[in-house]
This record gives C-alpha cells, sequence and structure tokens, in this order.
C-alpha cells in the first residue's frame, strides 16, 4: 500500500505495530481465564500483563521468523524474552490460526469503525447538496440522450439512497465478522475450555464462532469483501456521473478546482476531473478483492493456509483503498461546483422534445390510439431533431395534431412544473423529511 492513498488511522490498523498488540491481547486474555480455570498458575497471567506496556522489537521477531519460518511462534518466542519463565503458560492449549483469525476480525471490525465513519460523511455531503438543489432543475438522460427533466436534488437523492443501503449491508458484514475463534487444533476444545473463547471474545468485542474447524470460515470474509466491492461500485457510480456532467459540451457540474491548482502540464486552460477519475480506478482495486475472498472459501477439510498470503494483501489495500475513497468522494460532493444555468440551458436545447410524452398521452385520451399518437409525436421530433426549431410549433402545424389538440391544450403540455410535482414525495421516502 502506497502511502498517497493511504489515511494515517486506516493505515495504522494494519502496522505490524497493531497487530502484535493484538496477538498480545489475546494471549493475555486467554491466559487470565486459564488461570481462573486453575489450568495455569494466576502469577503467569500476571507476569504476561506485566509486559503490557513494553514495545515488541519487531526487527527481532522478523529475525526470529526468519529462522523458525513461522510468524506466531516468532512472537510467542519474543513473547516470552519479554516475560521470562512464566511464558510457558502462554497459548496453552491454542493453536496458531485461534490467534491469527480471532486478530483478522479485530482488524476488520476497527476497519469497518472507520468505514462507516467515511459513509456518514458522504451520506451527510449528499443530503446537504441534495436539499440545496432539490428543484435544481437538469435533463435526465438515458443511453446518454436527453430524456426528460428531473432535478439535480433528486440525481444526489438517489446516490444518498444507495450510499444508506451500504451503509446496511457494511454494518451487517462488520457483526458477521467480528467473530472470536479459540477453539485449538481443528477447532474441538480438546486442549482448551469453551470459556476461554468466551472470555477473550468479550475482552475484544467479539462474538463466538460456533463452529471454527480450527479457522474462522472464510463466507464470513467474502461477504465481507462483497460488501466493500459494492459500496465501491457506488462510488464509481456518482464519480462517472460528475465526470459526465464535467465534460466541456455539459458543464452542469464539476470538481472544485483550487486556486493555484494546475490541470494540464501541456494546456494551461484546462480543468480536468482528476478527483473522481482517480475514484473510478480506486473502485478498481477494491472489487480486486472479491474473487480471491469467493476462492478463500474452500479450505481443504479443517484447515489449510491458502487463504493466508491472500488475505495479508486484499484485508489492508481493500480498506485502506475504500477509506480514501469514500472521504476523497465526501470532499468532492462538499464543494462540488453545481452551474444550474447550464443545466437549465441544456435543458432547453432540444426545442422541448422532452415533453413528447406527454403530447403522445395527451393524444391517447383524446381517442388515438397508441401506436398513432407514438407516430404523430415522433415524425414531429424527429424534425426537431434533424432542423431544428421547438416541438411546439411543429405540432400546431400538424393537422393529425391539431385536429385532437387546439393551440391552447398544445401549449398547456409544455413546462418544468408538471416534472416535480412528487419531488417531496420523493424526497420523504429517501430522507424521511423534505
Amino acid at each position: 500500500m502506497i502511502p498517497r492513498y493511504a489515511r494515517p488511522e486506516m493505515a495504522a490498523i494494519w502496522s505490524p505495530e497493531t497487530r502484535y498488540r493484538i496477538w498480545f491481547e489475546i494471549e493475555a486474555h486467554a491466559t487470565d481465564k486459564l488461570a481462573e480455570l486453575g489450568v495455569v498458575p494466576q502469577s503467569a497471567a500476571e507476569s504476561v500483563w506485566k509486559a503490557k506496556d513494553l514495545p515488541f522489537d519487531i526487527a527481532r521477531i522478523d529475525a526470529i521468523e526468519a529462522e523458525v519460518k513461522h510468524d506466531v511462534i516468532a512472537f510467542l518466542t519474543h513473547l516470552a524474552e519479554l516475560v521470562g519463565d512464566e511464558a510457558r503458560f502462554v497459548h496453552q492449549g491454542l493453536t496458531s490460526s485461534d490467534v491469527l483469525d480471532t486478530c483478522l476480525s479485530v482488524q476488520l471490525a476497527r476497519a469497518s469503525d472507520l468505514l462507516l465513519a467515511g459513509m456518514d460523511r458522504v451520506l451527510a455531503a449528499l443530503k446537504a447538496r441534495a436539499f440545496e438543489h432539490r428543484l435544481t432543475p437538469c435533463i435526465g438522460r438515458s443511453h446518454g440522450i436527453h430524456a426528460e427533466p428531473t432535478t439535480f436534488g433528486l440525481k444526489l437523492a438517489g446516490h444518498y439512497a444507495e450510499f444508506a443501503r451500504g451503509r446496511a449491508r457494511l454494518q451487517a458484514a462488520r457483526a458477521e465478522i467480528a467473530v472470536c475463534a479459540i477453539s485449538g487444533a481443528v477447532g474441538t476444545f480438546a486442549n482448551v475450555d469453551p470459556a476461554v473463547e468466551a472470555h477473550v471474545a468479550e475482552k475484544l468485542g467479539l462474538a463466538v464462532e460456533p463452529v471454527s474447524s480450527q479457522v474462522i470460515p472464510r463466507d464470513r470474509h467474502a461477504a465481507f469483501f462483497a460488501a466493500l466491492a459494492v459500496i465501491a461500485s457506488s462510488i464509481e457510480r456518482l464519480a462517472v456521473e460528475i465526470r459526465h456532467l464535467q465534460r466541456s459540451e455539459v458543464r452542469e457540474a464539476e470538481e472544485y478546482f483550487a486556486k493555484g491548482q494546475k490541470g494540464s502540464s501541456a494546456m494551461p486552460h484546462k480543468r480536468n476531473p482528476v478527483l473522481t477519475e482517480n475514484l473510478t480506478g480506486l473502485a478498481r482495486l477494491v472489487r480486486s478483492a472479491v474473487i480471491p475472498a469467493l476462492e478463500n472459501v474452500a479450505l481443504w477439510h479443517e484447515r489449510d493456509i491458502s487463504h493466508s498470503s491472500v488475505e495479508r494483501g486484499i484485508a489492508p489495500d481493500a480498506t485502506i483503498h475504500l477509506d480514501f475513497a469514500l472521504h476523497r468522494l465526501a470532499a468532492v460532493v462538499e464543494k462540488l461546483v453545481v452551474r444550474p444555468e447550464a443545466m437549465l440551458a441544456n435543458l432547453e436545447a432540444q426545442g422541448g422534445l422532452h415533453d413528447s410524452q406527454r403530447v403522445m398521452l395527451a393524444l391517447t385520451q383524446k381517442g388515438v390510439s397508441r401506436e398513432d399518437a407514438y407516430r404523430l409525436v415522433q415524425r414531429n421530433a424527429l424534425a426537431v431533431w434533424d432542423e431544428g426549431g421547438h416541438l411546439r410549433e411543429r405540432l400546431k402545424a400538424d393537422a393529425g395534431v391539431t385536429a385532437k389538440l387546439d393551440a391552447a391544450e398544445i401549449d398547456a403540455l409544455f413546462g418544468l412544473d408538471h416534472h416535480f410535482k412528487h419531488v417531496d414525495t420523493i424526497f420523504a421516502r429517501v430522507f424521511g423529511e423534505v
């Protein structure tokens, strides 16, 4: 992970210092309960906790691992150097996966909390800007082509609703991933009492994995990374929308361009959507974790470690990238430059074509078949496409239309108010308020 896309709070969760500190807490809490159960001396638990504030020598742990080729053993060996003779009572009945998997659960839970905070910032920004532009008219587009009018606030409300769903998925994924497994080799509790697992889980704020099989089942992790991927896709959808709206021929909205900022090394006039382009790229990286996470589910029998190397990469990368992306997106929305005048100009640029459906429906209400009504409106609309002018005036000159609709009725079919009469209903559904 490169620092460019890492916020310090999230990066710290995946540092060696944090990892070893969590390993220590798992072992110390387990030793506490073992002492309470009379499996190890109380003095052993007390000796372990005396090392609580001592710094771990990461270089020393690495050196031991280089010899023993086992990361948990290397850590326990170094811990023994700090604790002394009674360190022999540490890790009683545990297996490496108990420490590794429980630690990963703690890290993913902590990462989730930061991601949820990032989601909250995005949601707050979207809500504020949605209400600001609740009735700011703009053209809606399908296939990239002008369709019917909407409001910029409604666009943002749709993204808000999507991120709210994403937040709920992330909250559920956090609950599913925050589990503890202290069950020993192949998960049978043969050499460690289940009470030890319950105690460690309580101390670390985790639930208990009901059947660990030596490792925590990886369907939990697959669901977690899938939830992150969906959020990343929601980020990209909004980023792509902003990128399109910033195009020179559209210019309805654009990223804030700071004083002194430069858009191109060659062309001084450029104001490029670099932040949202960056978000599109980051979304691809987050989504890249999903297939490996799914493939990690099918481990051999009670365990293997084919998942280990994968998770050492995707866990920090996906959470760090998504954390950065959420805060970047929130800043983009908070400072987004919105151009209502350009939105209105683009809306009016095609001569009323956006009201073609209303004309067709009005004709059907006058007794014209839908097929004939469509044909009457389309021939006039295509003429506006090819030759310009306004659809309203072409309809008034079409005998087939005026046989059913007079000039006043045609005039009444054009305008914006009827498109926005239910905006408050939609806002109430999304935000619970108007």
